[in-house]
């Protein structure tokens, strides 16, 4: 990709902060220890459990500050910040990761860690954080390193599309490209296109790439007069020069766009859900560990709901409803149950008390809803049982919530869409008001998490989902 250079400045980077924030661990660990009871004994009594008692700590420290590194787009490739800006959020990074440190420790009864140390390490780590990207801006040495080898980059074409490539090779000089100019490949003869000079047209390109420094070629001209270009890509592999293509065949759609190959065969994939393997699998492993750790640990509390569902009325504990899943597919959804036996076929007798526009159905005073079952869906308690559906694979823990089919036969074709993603327990619409929000903005904020979706994004849900879950906004 054109952005690996920015992005092995990006990953060096990366490994500076966290190499820095281990010898900011080590150095407060000595000075609290050793310096500091020398100096002011009354200020600092005693030394700390020795160090081989702290490593384990420094095991976590690590991970957790990448993971905040991450969140700040301190390693993002390419990402530009002012000085003041960029150590700042260093900064910040040190100043969040010790109060999730102090407050993990005692929560944890973790005794041996003391606050004073953990204040020492975050104001040493947050200034030598600091003070490093100041080196990297001010000093020649610094500047070297932080910047992508340089690219020299040709854009073979003419046209709109040509142009867009274009400036966008000019805007992203921190990944180290440089434009030289465009390729004629029309033979129209013109000097300048828009802001860009023409360095040639394609007879004289071999003369050009023998005599100029080019690292890489782009074409950029229209997808039907890409097999005329074929000299091209010889005279290029000859050289040794990379060459890309700019593909756009359907300029007015803007899906994820993978190439792959089928047993040597390529192919160009275009797919309105998240082209992101190793993502996906790590979402798949977090769904699995956290619905495994869910399962196990709150069985107390299964207990307790079955007894009080099973006490309070007729019919079985779990609901079991037809849902659709990812691309459509049918599966059984499980949930407390919170109606009385048989509600399903008193629901036209309810149907005036829906609250909510489109095919979906929302009463928040439903009568069929047992006192037991209001307490449950006030608190989410009736969606436990869908960590069984998370287990098994047939949702996630993050995910558009899943419909029944009667409502998705009813979705129009853009709403379809929501289905690209595998269905999960909590969502943005759950932590942005639920019952609330009326169904167009409920789609769209479906089809907004498909696209920009993230671990990241996962994780600032499941976050945002505890307080929606105890506030009950929305709750129907």
């Amino acid at each position: 990709m054109l952005r690996e250079p920015a992005r092995l400045i990006a990953y060096r980077r990366l490994l500076l902060d966290v190499a820095l924030t281990a010898g900011s661990f080590l150095f407060a660990h000595q000075l609290r220890s050793n310096l500091l009871p020398r100096i002011a004994p009354s200020l600092f009594p005693g030394g700390l459990y020795p160090l081989s008692d702290y490593l384990p700590l420094l095991a976590v420290v690590l991970p957790l500050w990448m993971l905040l590194l991450a969140a700040h787009r301190l390693t993002a490739p390419g990402e530009v910040l002012s000085l003041r800006r960029e150590a700042f959020k260093e900064m910040r990074v040190a100043a969040i990761g010790v109060l999730v440190l102090a407050a993990a420790s005692y929560l944890l009864r973790l005794d041996f860690v003391s606050r004073p140390f953990l204040l020492l390490f975050g104001l040493i780590n947050g200034v030598v954080l600091a003070a490093a990207r100041v080196a990297e801006r001010r000093t020649a040495i610094g500047r070297k390193l932080a910047e992508a080898p340089e690219r020299v980059v040709v854009v073979v074409g003419c046209g709109d599309e040509a142009v867009a490539v274009a400036r966008q090779v000019v805007a992203h000089r921190v990944w180290g490209l440089r434009l030289l100019g465009l390729v004629d490949a029309d033979g129209c003869s013109r000097t300048r296109v828009g802001e860009f000079p023409v360095v040639g047209d394609v007879r004289s390109l071999f003369d050009l790439l023998t005599h100029e420094v080019v690292d890489e070629v782009v074409l950029a001209v229209p997808t039907r007069e890409l097999g005329e270009l074929e000299p091209v890509l010889v005279r290029c592999q000859e050289l040794g020069i990379r060459v890309r293509v700019a593909l756009r065949p359907f300029p007015h759609l803007r899906p994820h766009v993978e190439v792959e190959a089928l047993n040597g065969i390529p192919l160009l994939t275009f797919a309105t859900s998240p082209i992101a393997p190793f993502a996906l699998f790590v979402k798949r492993v977090i769904d699995v560990v956290a619905a495994a750790a869910a399962l196990l640990l709150l069985s107390p509390l299964w207990l307790l709901i079955v007894a009080a569902v099973r006490l309070t009325s007729r019919g079985p504990v779990l609901y079991r409803q037809v849902r659709c899943g990812l691309h459509g597919r049918r599966f059984t959804l499980l949930k407390f149950r919170t109606m009385v036996e048989n509600a399903d076929r008193m629901r036209g007798e309810v149907e005036h008390l829906n609250v909510m526009d489109g095919p979906v159905f929302k009463a928040p005073g439903d009568p069929r809803v047992t006192p037991v079952g209001r307490l449950l869906r006030r608190s989410s308690l009736d969606e436990l049982p869908q960590f069984l559906n998370v287990f098994v694979g047939d949702m996630a823990l993050v995910g558009p919530r899943p419909p029944i089919p009667d409502e998705v036969e009813q979705y129009e074709p853009w709403q379809r869409r929501r289905l690209a993603m595998k269905p999960g327990i909590t969502c943005l619409w759950q932590v942005s008001g639920r019952s609330n929000l009326d169904f167009a903005t409920w789609m769209e904020l479906d089809l907004a998490y498909i696209d920009h979706w993230s671990l990241w994004l996962d994780t600032k849900i499941m976050v945002l989902t505890v307080p929606a879950v105890f506030s009950g906004r929305g709750a129907a």
